[in-house]
C-alpha cells in the first residue's frame, strides 16, 4: 500500500494508463464494454497514453488490438515482449527466458512437485507436454517432453522463450507458485495470473512492471504519472510500482494489499469507472470541460 500524500501536495498528473486484460479491462466473456471502450478513446484524446499490460501472447490481443490508440504498442507474456498492435503484433522488443535456465527450472519442479507439466511459449507459438491441458487456440503445437521442445530440433527450436508455463493438477495455487519460487527462484521469475495451480515464468527480473517502466523512462514519464489496474499475482509489481493503482472488486488478497486504490469489478467496468475520473481530472487542469453528448 502506497503512502497517503499529504493534502497539501497535489497529484501529479496521470499521462499514462497501464492496464491488465484478463480479470480487469475485460468482462468474464473476454469483450470490452461500450463504456470501456469508450472510457479508453476519451483518455487518448485527452492526452493520456494507454498501454495493455498482460500475460497474454500478441497473437491473443485481436480483442483489444483495434482500440490501441496513438503508439499501438502493448506490452505482452508478462513483460517479456513488446509489440506493434498497428503492425499486426510485430514483436518490437524481446525479453527472452534463456533455454538452460528454462530447463533447470524444469529438472527443479519435477523434483519439487512431481505431476508437474509444461508448455513452452515461443515468439513463435506455443508447444506442450502431453500431459499438459492443450490450448484449443493453438491447434499448430507440438507436443512433447520439455527437454525435446527446448533442446532438440523442433518448429520455432531457434525462436526465443518468451515463458514456461508449469501446470500441476492438485497443489493449491498460491502453494505451488511458493514452492517453485523457492526451489528455482533464483533462475527465473515465478507469477501466476489464473484460478489454477498454473505458474508462468519468465527471465530473472522480467515482469509488467519492469517493462512498463522502461516504456515509460523512453517517453519521459515517470511512475508517478503511472495509474495501473490489474486483479492477480502478475500484476503486484506493476500495481506497487505505479504511483496511482487500482486493484479490481474480485482481487487476489495480495493484489488488493498491494494497490494504493480500489474499484469495483470487471463485469461492471471497474477501469472505465476511474478512467472517466482521471479524464475529467486531466481536462479541468488543462481548462477544459469533456465534449457533450
Amino acid at each position: 500500500m502506497t503512502s497517503p500524500r499529504s493534502p497539501r501536495t497535489p497529484a501529479p498528473t496521470v499521462r499514462l494508463i497501464a492496464t491488465d486484460l484478463d480479470g480487469t479491462l475485460l468482462r468474464d466473456d473476454k469483450t470490452l464494454s461500450e463504456r470501456t471502450i469508450a472510457a479508453l478513446a476519451a483518455a487518448e484524446q485527452a492526452g493520456i497514453e494507454v498501454f495493455f499490460v498482460t500475460g497474454r501472447p500478441a497473437r491473443w490481443m485481436d480483442v483489444v488490438s483495434e482500440h490501441v490508440h496513438g503508439h499501438g504498442l502493448a506490452i505482452c507474456a508478462n513483460g517479456a515482449a513488446v509489440v506493434d498492435l498497428h503492425a499486426g503484433g510485430t514483436f518490437l522488443e524481446v525479453r527472452p527466458l534463456e533455454r538452460p535456465a528454462a530447463m533447470d527450472v524444469v529438472t527443479a519442479l519435477r523434483a519439487a512437485a512431481p505431476g508437474t507439466s509444461f508448455a513452452v511459449e515461443l515468439t513463435t507459438g506455443i508447444h506442450y507436454e502431453p500431459h499438459y491441458p492443450p490450448f484449443h487456440l493453438d491447434p499448430g503445437a507440438t507436443v512433447a517432453t520439455a527437454e525435446k521442445l527446448l533442446f532438440e530440433e523442433a518448429p520455432g527450436a531457434a525462436a526465443p522463450v518468451l515463458k514456461l508455463l508449469a501446470k500441476h493438477p492438485d497443489l493449491d495455487p498460491d502453494a505451488f507458485l511458493a514452492l517453485a519460487r523457492e526451489a528455482a527462484g533464483h533462475r527465473a521469475a515465478f507469477t501466476r495470473s489464473g484460478p489454477t495451480a498454473l505458474i508462468e515464468i519468465s527471465g530473472l527480473g522480467v515482469s509488467k512492471a519492469s517493462t512498463l517502466a522502461q516504456c515509460c523512462a523512453e517517453r519521459g514519464i515517470t511512475a508517478d504519472e503511472v495509474a495501473a489496474f490489474g486483479d492477480m499475482p502478475n500484476d503486484i509489481e506493476m500495481l506497487s510500482w505505479a504511483g496511482r493503482s487500482y486493484a479490481m472488486g474480485q482481487s487476489h488478497p495480495e493484489v488488493i494489499a498491494a494497490a494504493s486504490g480500489r474499484t469495483v469489478g470487471n463485469n461492471e467496468d471497474g477501469v472505465a469507472v476511474v478512467v472517466e475520473q482521471l479524464v475529467a481530472d486531466a481536462l479541468r487542469a488543462a481548462g477544459t470541460t469533456a465534449p457533450q453528448g
